[in-house]
């Protein structure tokens, strides 16, 4: 049973904080890319922060880079995102991803939904006062 399990969502006040957690179960994550992708109503899925299987980089969406960290421990086969400086325009359910292949961050924020090798059922994230 392979499957990506986040945490950590909720409701928060303009300019605060969440940390999202992504762990993985039934395979380990040393071998994978992650990315946290988001998805708010009526639009389509993107990219936010992606960090790279093996390589140390990282990647974030414009609008996020200064304000979110990307980071993974391997040892506890978690990937997180930590959100600061939250607005409105952060809402949106977010999904951890993973990828079976050596990619850099770059390129496993490029990838479409069927790139992907699994999924978690994201978490909800609400900035609102």
């Amino acid at each position: 049973q392979f499957q990506l399990v986040e945490s950590g969502g909720g409701l928060v006040q303009p300019g605060g904080f969440l940390k999202l957690s992504c762990t993985a179960s039934g395979f380990s994550l040393d071998n994978y890319a992650i990315g946290w992708f988001r998805q708010a109503p009526g639009q389509g899925r993107e990219a936010v922060s992606c960090i790279g299987t093996n390589d140390g980089s990282t990647f974030y969406k414009d609008s996020v880079k200064g304000r979110f960290i990307i980071s993974r421990d391997n040892a506890k086969n978690t990937a997180y995102l930590q959100m600061n400086s939250l607005t409105p325009e952060d809402n949106g359910v977010y999904y951890c991803a993973a990828v079976g292949f050596p990619l850099a961050a770059s390129a496993m924020c490029r990838l479409t939904t069927n790139g992907i090798d699994y999924w978690g059922k994201g978490v909800l994230v609400t900035v609102s006062s």
